[in-house]
């Protein structure tokens, strides 16, 4: 009676090992994806989605999303949402930080 692994018994223990580390990734992969306002199901004719957002701490974050063409920067909270700045899409440099040589 033979009680030890042979090769093809180590063979379908590591595919299936990595089977399930595999669809780990992958649901985490899109568990993030979702989570960070990219969601692979989008409209293409969505009037809202989120840009980039960052923590600043255990329950406030900064987000920058883009609402009609405009991106407006909104803090939250656990209790509150607000608005911080509005500004155009596709904002020109500043004047005061140009480099416009005097007439």
């Amino acid at each position: 009676m033979n009680t030890g692994w042979t090769f093809v018994d180590w063979l379908q223990y590591a595919l299936s090992f990595a089977l399930v580390i595999g669809l780990l990734l992958a649901l985490l992969w899109t568990l993030r994806k979702m989570q960070n306002g990219s969601s692979m199901l989008r409209k293409k004719n969505q009037r809202m989605h989120t840009l980039e957002t960052l923590s600043v701490g255990p329950r406030q974050k900064i987000l920058l999303i883009q609402v009609d063409g405009q991106d407006v920067l909104v803090g939250v909270t656990a209790q509150q949402m607000t608005a911080l700045t509005p500004w155009p899409a596709h904002s020109a440099m500043p004047t005061h930080l140009s480099k416009e040589t005097p007439p």
